[in-house]
């Protein structure tokens, strides 16, 4: 069979490619196109062709070249640096009114960048600060008063007015201070003790209410409230429901820790209780299953941590998402949902991670860290890319809380320094309308009691 016969059109193709006398035809191709042979062609002069139009166009190149100081390989069109932006020629007063309302709309639906301050917007002394990474020493309660305890006395400072007034100073065979954590009506406030107990006062008064003994036979480093119920730990890995409405304050125990418990958070919905200790673990517990005739089971165990777990925050908007941080010798920030165990995520920050908070308004989670990076991260959720970094702290920041409005967290360190730092921001009326819908939603059947 003839090949050449099969694909006639290709076969003229490449005949009249080789032959001269067919150039006339329109190539698009300006690099491949002899314009003096076109141009004799066009004039006539089929046997008068310019020879030396070549060398001529060499000539004028290198002359190009010389005066432009390009070399041969050189792209005159090539875009090195970004280029300026136009300025509009059209004044505004010369533009449509359709054409300012759309300009109008869109710089309205581009969203301005939030500017995060990099440095503390105030800083207070803060002489004998326990440099102790177990404890928790700071608190901002929902009346906007942040109570801090240094040695064995409690001072409060109102973020209203500034002012700062002494709460108690325990005697020295109670203290020093351990542990300080307001209720939720912002006026009343527990204070763990190195010598075991914890003391109720009712800060408007400055009156001590009552003293909680017995649950406990070492220092109370950590404490967090659930309505009337004071959940306390201690050196010991004990962990006690505490009703403060009754004599008999001991209502449920929870044992599971086999060292000191540093950290405690109990959820938005009160149902799941967070603990974090020395022995590198993290207990979720769930109220469905505590019982008050004998300690009560964990629902999950974390192993996953390689250093003290103190830093435990709960999502403000997924109910069942936990943060959790370790200590020197970890240095991550995990990710886990509480209803499976599941870990969904671990970040290594490098750092000690000392305490974690929330942004209410944006998916943004903060750390503080002590060696050796001794500052705040800003971390973007759930990339976990950093968004920012604080420093002012020339000392490990141990302690971490967060204002009532969610907007300015305040931090401690081992420097004896107190700072104040505008972290989040103020949010946008978008962001907060986002935030109070997602707050709705954030517990599937959250109408529906819980089967015990």
């Amino acid at each position: 069979m003839n090949f050449n016969s099969r694909f006639p059109i290709h076969d003229r193709f490449l005949q009249r490619k080789n032959e001269r006398e067919n150039l006339d035809r329109f190539i698009p191709n300006r690099r491949a196109t002899n314009y003096d042979y076109a141009r004799s062609m066009l004039t006539g002069n089929k046997g008068k062709v310019i020879l030396h139009a070549d060398k001529e166009k060499e000539a004028y190149r290198k002359v190009l070249a010389e005066a432009f100081n390009m070399n041969s390989r050189t792209r005159i069109l090539a875009f090195k640096n970004k280029p300026h932006i136009p300025i509009d020629p059209i004044p505004d007063h010369f533009t449509s009114s359709s054409s300012s309302s759309n300009l109008n709309n869109t710089s309205k639906s581009l969203k301005p960048r939030r500017l995060i301050p990099q440095t503390s917007e105030r800083t207070l002394d803060a002489p004998d600060m326990v440099d102790d990474f177990y404890l928790n020493l700071l608190d901002w309660g929902s009346t906007n008063v942040l109570a801090v305890a240094l040695g064995s006395t409690v001072y409060m400072w109102d973020a209203t007015n500034g002012s700062i007034s002494e709460l108690v100073t325990v005697d020295d065979d109670c203290g020093p201070v351990t542990s300080v954590k307001w209720a939720p009506d912002g006026r009343h406030i527990a204070l763990g003790l190195n010598d075991s107990h914890v003391q109720l006062w009712d800060s408007a008064s400055n009156r001590q209410l009552r003293t909680l003994s017995g649950g406990h036979s070492s220092r109370v480093g950590s404490l967090d409230w659930n309505n009337h119920i004071l959940t306390t730990g201690d050196m010991d890995g004990k962990i006690i429901n505490n009703d403060v409405r009754v004599r008999q304050h001991v209502v449920e125990e929870f044992i599971g820790h086999r060292q000191e418990v540093c950290g405690l958070k109990w959820s938005a919905s009160g149902q799941q209780l967070a603990s974090g200790g020395n022995d590198n673990l993290i207990h979720i517990w769930d109220r469905s299953t505590a019982s008050s005739n004998s300690p009560t089971q964990w629902l999950h165990r974390l192993e996953d941590h390689n250093a003290a777990v103190k830093a435990l925050a709960w999502c403000p908007f997924q109910s069942n998402l936990l943060a959790s941080g370790g200590g020197g010798g970890d240095g991550c920030i995990k990710l886990w949902n509480t209803q499976t165990g599941a870990r969904l995520n671990s970040h290594n920050t490098g750092s000690q991670v000392c305490g974690l908070v929330w942004n209410k308004n944006q998916r943004e989670l903060l750390s503080c860290h002590g060696y050796s990076e001794n500052n705040l991260s800003l971390w973007k959720y759930p990339s976990m890319v950093k968004v920012a970094e604080l420093y002012g702290h020339t000392s490990r920041v141990l302690f971490m809380t967060q204002s009532p409005d969610g907007n300015t967290v305040a931090t401690a360190a081992g420097d004896e320094t107190l700072r104040i730092w505008k972290a989040f921001g103020t949010p946008s009326s978008s962001d907060a309308e986002v935030a109070k819908k997602s707050k709705t939603n954030n517990e599937p059947f959250a109408r529906w009691n819980r089967i015990r």
